[in-house]
């Protein structure tokens, strides 16, 4: 199965970088190129343990159901999501946060299966690595960028 895995440094704290990555509203916000938004389930604010969210999107010129779980949960230092149902045969996502002076260092572990066989593989290779990891790197950005200035406040002024 394919693995991509990130590190993203953030001059923050580890709650800020926790919850932004929590957040439904910060996600829409970093997946507007595709048109992502939050359908059904927990649909705004943080999605928490054992909370779902179904999300809609436009991936390769088609639109998509996707709907992940919060299955692990150690605040403010891991969470990891899974896929439910969705395109994909399987897929795990671990958010890792971990404090280094002033600097949180945010890892993300995503790891997936596609259906079809070796076709899936193929198209793995071919494409989907590579698009998925420039779709996790642009969020990560997002979530940097938010931490690092005022507008988290307003996206975490709930808490």
């Amino acid at each position: 199965m394919p693995k991509i895995e990130l590190e993203t440094k953030i001059k923050s704290t580890l709650d800020i970088c926790f919850d932004l990555s929590l957040s439904i509203d910060l996600h829409q916000i970093s997946t507007a190129k595709t048109k992502e938004r939050a359908i059904a389930r927990t649909i705004s604010g943080l999605i928490q343990l054992h909370e779902t969210v179904t999300w809609q999107a436009i991936h390769f010129g088609i639109q998509q159901k996707l709907t992940s779980k919060i299955t692990a949960f150690e605040r403010p230092y891991f969470f990891k999501d899974e896929q439910v149902k969705g395109a994909f045969k399987s897929f795990a996502h671990e958010h890792r946060f971990e404090l280094e002076g002033e600097y949180v260092t945010m890892k993300d572990s995503f790891v997936y299966a596609s259906p079809y066989g070796i076709l899936g593989k193929i198209f793995n290779s071919l494409i989907l690595t590579n698009y998925l990891r420039r779709f996790l790197i642009e969020r990560n950005q997002v979530i940097k960028n938010y931490a690092e200035s005022n507008p988290w406040k307003i996206l975490l002024q709930e808490k």
